[in-house]
């Protein structure tokens, strides 16, 4: 079984940046709310804990506090900005609000290059984001490290193996800031670090047979990363016992029905069950102009399909899902309360209620590029695993207006040779995002010296890291004019094609 490093989240902005920053080091890592009873920690059996930072100060009526019999747990403790203070604040220190606060890029000078700050440079810069400092700190502390601004910007007491400070070692801004989480880790907590995807797949395995005991599951295989991952570990773990549904829409990419039936069923022998429900969901979506209407006819829709389906299935006491840890975290949030055990028609939303499934949840504990590490191991093809997002209900949003199998065609058509292009130019694994988009408007055109009035497409390309901004991707001119030139040669009914220059804000990814 792998170790587990605890992190509290007090309602740090980066919180899941440290819980990121542990596992590159191949070390398991948890986040749980700070107010988490000790019994739950203790249940976790971790080896050390991080607390984090917080836009709250330790003094203020309403600071988050934890259970003070953390620190009585004889594990390492690291504490980063106000995991800093709260340390001090527990043991005997003191903390006050600044005069000068300190944001952003500083300076810090060590004084002490043991332990964390093992052969890291004397002087190296550091993210601030604080406006209290540490005036005094607890018996038993002495001072590590120090700006010009605060004259105590990190404390260890070596014996208890606490440490603290007052900078965000886990972001990007401080240059060193891997290098002491990892002294941390591997020199303070002597983690192995043997969490990798290979060791994941085997105790997942272990575990999904162990929930399952032999009995049927059921899981809706999109092929988008998520679902096919959970399909391939749950397939290893119970073999013909897993039956995977894919519901044909009518509104999928060219060819990409065909794609998952041979690399699912043909390739990896799934027990693939393969429903053409295309004109059902054409048929009610005929008409409606307004998005928010067609996401809710899809996914009711599918919800309606999938549930006949898996009906026909006899008894089968388990339901499968692609949830990541994000959603998970985001379910016990300092912020907030429980989110829906259920996402939306992308993943089944709403059939347990019905149906009275047990929960079945591979990926809970992954991150997306944990997802796709454990894909690549499990020999899920690239085109699966590398795959730009794609919406829920699929071209319904990407054919702007009404709905039509002439416009839904002509768009499969036009991104498939938008898609194929970035390909070819090296540019696809650089864009988070790329697609095309049907407009509602025709345009006069001349083609073979007559005058044409078709239609004009929107190609989208952004660059990202999590979707929540973008910005336009600059694929060089000569791609884009390749692109225009083979859509309006190749695909009748087309004689316009636009590029859009919007970042996100203001815009979204989507246009719908």
């Amino acid at each position: 079984m792998h170790e587990t490093l605890l992190i509290l989240d007090f309602g740090s902005q980066y919180t899941q940046l440290i819980a990121r920053r542990v596992r590159e080091h191949q070390v398991f890592s948890r986040i749980l709310p700070y107010n988490a009873p000790i019994e739950e920690i203790r249940a976790e059996k971790p080896k050390a804990i991080i607390l984090s930072g917080s836009p709250a100060n330790v003094y203020g009526p309403k600071a988050p506090i934890p259970s003070a019999e953390i620190f009585s747990l004889g594990i390492p403790i690291l504490g980063i900005c106000y995991g800093l203070q709260l340390i001090s604040y527990y043991l005997g220190g003191k903390v006050h609000k600044s005069h000068k606060r300190e944001y952003g890029l500083a300076e810090l000078s060590i004084d002490q290059s043991i332990d964390i700050f093992y052969k890291l440079p004397k002087q190296m810069i550091c993210w601030m984001s604080h406006g209290d400092k540490l005036d005094k700190m607890p018996k038993g502390f002495k001072r590590m490290a120090h700006t010009s601004n605060a004259p105590i910007a990190a404390i260890a007491n070596v014996e208890k193996k606490i440490y603290g400070v007052q900078f965000h070692p886990e972001v990007v801004h401080t240059p060193f800031g891997a290098k002491l989480i990892g002294n941390f880790l591997f020199r303070v907590c002597r983690f192995k670090g043997n969490w990798t995807p290979s060791s994941f797949v085997h105790e997942t395995i272990d575990r999904i047979q162990a929930q399952t005991k032999g009995q049927k599951v059921v899981l809706g295989l999109s092929g988008g990363v998520d679902s096919s991952v959970a399909a391939l570990l749950i397939h290893r773990a119970i073999g013909k016992k897993l039956t995977c549904i894919f519901v044909d829409n009518g509104l999928l990419r060219l060819n990409e029905a065909k794609q998952i039936k041979q690399t699912f069923q043909g390739r990896f022998k799934l027990n693939l069950k393969f429903v053409d429900a295309s004109e059902l969901f054409l048929k009610r979506l005929r008409g409606v102009k307004d998005p928010e209407r067609k996401r809710k006819i899809i996914g009711r829709t599918f919800i309606e399909v999938f549930r006949k389906e898996a009906l026909k299935l006899g008894d089968v006491p388990f339901l499968a899902q692609g949830t990541l840890y994000p959603d998970v975290i985001e379910s016990v949030s300092v912020h907030g309360g429980p989110t829906s055990t259920i996402k939306s028609h992308h993943n089944v939303g709403g059939l347990p209620k019905r149906m009275k499934f047990k929960l079945v949840e591979p990926l809970r504990d992954l991150f997306k590029d944990e997802v796709r590490a454990v894909g690549r191991t499990l020999g899920l093809p690239a085109e699966f695993i590398d795959r730009h997002p794609f919406p829920g209900p699929g071209l319904a949003v990407r054919v702007l207006g009404t709905i039509h199998k002439p416009g839904l065609e002509m768009l499969r058509l036009a991104d498939a040779i938008f898609i194929e292009e970035i390909r070819k130019a090296g540019l696809y694994n650089k864009i988070w995002q790329a697609f095309t988009v049907l407009m509602p408007i025709q345009s006069v055109g001349v083609m073979g010296d007559e005058r044409t009035y078709e239609n004009a497409v929107a190609l989208r390309a952004v660059t990202s890291l999590d979707g929540m901004t973008a910005d336009w991707a600059r694929i060089p001119d000569t791609v884009l004019a390749r692109v225009s030139n083979r859509i309006i040669n190749e695909v009748r009914g087309i004689n316009r094609v636009c590029y859009d220059i919007s970042s996100k804000p203001p815009a979204t990814i989507e246009w719908e």
